[in-house]
């Protein structure tokens, strides 16, 4: 099938029918199949390595690049760049000041041989030399005293990107010996034993913004440098299959409808987006070749947005799903901005349905949102093609709900507006990052949260043990317990779970039975019983025969929750759970 044929047409259809998840020609959308180069050359390195031009820079941005951008900086995005000026400018006068060392300035270090590219600054360039040389002093020693650096190797990213765009004000000897140290640094923190309390590893099925992430920008741009060249043909083909990995492993997960590597949204909208992009992007300036095509999922990021977003006062809000902060609800538009005009960058020819959604959601978040972010400084500087997107693309005709099979989620809605009723059910899906023992769990709003999530995970390394035992267990959210006398407690990250309130033991294994939406009414129904087996754990029997829900939705503001609960055991405690934002009224067997 032409892979960009009426995407949008297909997400916005008013329809129940579900096709099959969207794939692109030549490209398996299935984890753990990905495009290979079979074929080496001689120096045993993939063919599709010859595709990466010789020169630098290579990452983000190249010489052919190098004119638009300049160009930019003068006009459109001159107010970016003079910022980007002001932050160098400041930082460089504290530190004549004597600001203590050391430090990370791995950002700092890539913002300034960016204004060096840009102006030819001399000044500029020396200063990048010096905060690259203080930052990989930071890495040495954080590697000294087994500390992390970061969570996110963002900053070590950058300080690759540092170098490549120096690699023309640098002499062989500094180029050999800078990129020598910024290899060991991050091989030093790879190889520990034991690991680095918080260097995030992170793979493809996750955020794949940890440590390893550093080896396919330190591959690309070390590649043919003459500096430790078995590892670095080793890391570069390495974060090429990686990155491969992730964007097969997303286009799976997203499948038709939109989405990430986890339904938790403070995640799928804020760090997540980076890897793809950041490959589409480097892919693009190292070989030339735009690959968006092959990849229609990252621009259906905006759908996914849409569906979660509740329309209130002062700010938008969300469903608070997963592992999200969980304090006030608000929508977490920090990163939307700046997403969304990757999106309208990259698919601007590609997919412009899914550029022109995007500027949908980008005019739709608040006005003291709507600019970019520095965590990746250098994006609007790439935005060449913010012209050519479409006029906003107005989702109209839209159903009732919506069904995102690998998220495990259906969105049900009277409409968008104010005064509209919103509803989430989770059921089915295939991801456990950052889920919770929540199958059938409903959260409903209407002129405020009438059933939610409960708990938080705020300060989670503080309290941990609360995100564990409470926030993520079954307990917290709105489903069915059943009360095993001894049944093994459901582990959860961030703290020893001590046992099991009567809840589900697995995150996954729920399945949606049925799910139909029309104009008169939205019908889903989930069958919950396996999350509740715990597979004879302490030795007990299962707790479970049936646990199963249905919800109807009758717009615009009723909702009819059924359900089914057999035991094992009949002296097993039941309890329906619903968790409120207020404390309800009760009336004999009716409340409000």
């Amino acid at each position: 099938m032409d892979r960009n044929e009426n995407v949008l047409r297909r997400v916005y259809r008013r329809s129940f029918l579900k096709t099959a998840a969207l794939t692109a020609a030549g490209s398996a959308v299935a984890p753990g199949l990905w495009p290979r180069a079979a074929d080496a050359q001689d120096n045993g390195m993939p063919d599709w390595t010859t595709r990466i031009r010789a020169d630098h820079p290579r990452l983000f941005l190249n010489a052919d690049m190098l004119p638009g951008i300049r160009e930019r900086a003068r006009n459109e995005q001159r107010g970016w760049f003079e910022a980007i000026l002001a932050d160098v400018d400041r930082l460089a006068a504290a530190r004549a000041n004597g600001e203590p060392e050391p430090r990370d300035l791995g950002p700092e270090a890539a913002q300034s041989a960016f204004i060096g590219l840009v102006t030819g600054d001399s000044k500029c360039v020396d200063l990048a030399l010096e905060w690259l040389e203080t930052s990989l002093d930071y890495y040495d020693l954080c590697y000294q005293e087994r500390r992390t650096v970061n969570w996110y190797a963002t900053s070590r990213v950058h300080a690759a990107l540092a170098w490549d765009w120096l690699y023309a004000y640098m002499n062989e000897e500094q180029r050999a010996r800078l990129l020598k140290r910024l290899i060991q640094a991050i091989d030093n923190v790879l190889k520990a034993e034991p690991r680095i309390p918080r260097e995030h590893p992170s793979g493809y099925d996750r955020g794949f913004y940890g440590v390893r992430s550093c080896k396919w920008f330190i591959g690309c741009t070390g590649f043919r440098a003459g500096v430790d060249d078995d590892r670095i043909n080793e890391w570069l083909t390495w974060g090429y299959e990686e990155n491969m990995r992730l964007l097969n492993y997303r286009a799976a997960a997203s499948g038709e409808d939109g989405g990430s590597a986890s339904a938790s949204i403070n995640y799928a909208f804020g760090a997540y987006p980076w890897a793809d992009q950041n490959f589409l992007y480097t892919w693009l300036s190292a070989t030339g070749e735009d690959i968006t095509g092959d990849w229609p999922y990252v621009a259906l990021l905006g759908n996914y947005v849409l569906w979660n977003w509740i329309e209130a006062e002062p700010r938008p809000l969300e469903f608070g799903y997963g592992d999200t902060q969980h304090r006030t609800n608000e929508l977490r538009t920090h990163h939307l901005y700046t997403h969304m005009a990757n999106i309208r960058q990259l698919y601007a020819e590609t997919m412009p349905d899914g550029a022109a959604l995007a500027r949908h959601v980008q005019e739709r978040i608040p006005e003291n949102h709507q600019r970019y972010t520095k965590t990746w400084f250098i994006y609007p500087f790439l935005f060449g093609r913010l012209d050519e997107t479409a006029e906003p693309l107005e989702p109209e005709g839209l159903p009732m709900a919506r069904h995102f099979d690998n998220m495990g989620q259906v969105f049900m809605r009277s409409g968008h507006g104010l005064d509209d009723a919103y509803c989430l059910f989770a059921c089915g899906g295939t991801l456990r990052q950052h889920r919770h023992y929540d199958a059938l769990h409903f959260t409903i709003y209407h002129h405020g949260f009438l059933a939610l999530d409960s708990g938080t995970r705020y300060r989670e390394n503080e309290n941990g043990q609360h995100l564990a035992n409470y926030y993520a267990q079954t307990v917290a959210h709105n489903c069915v317990l059943i009360h095993q006398p001894d049944e093994p407690p459901a582990n959860y990250w961030g703290g020893t779970v001590r046992a099991n309130h009567g809840g589900q033991h697995d995150r996954l294994g729920s399945e949606v039975m049925a799910f139909e939406t029309n104009d008169d009414f939205v019908y889903a129904a989930g069958d919950g019983t396996k999350t509740y087996l715990h597979g004879g754990g302490n030795g007990l029997p299962e707790k479970a025969k049936e646990v199963t829900r249905q919800i109807i939705f009758l717009p615009p503001s009723h909702f009819i929750v059924f359900d089914r609960v057999e035991t094992t055991d009949p002296d097993y405690k039941k309890e329906w759970l619903l968790h409120t934002a207020h404390e309800p009224h009760i009336d004999g067997k009716t409340f409000r």
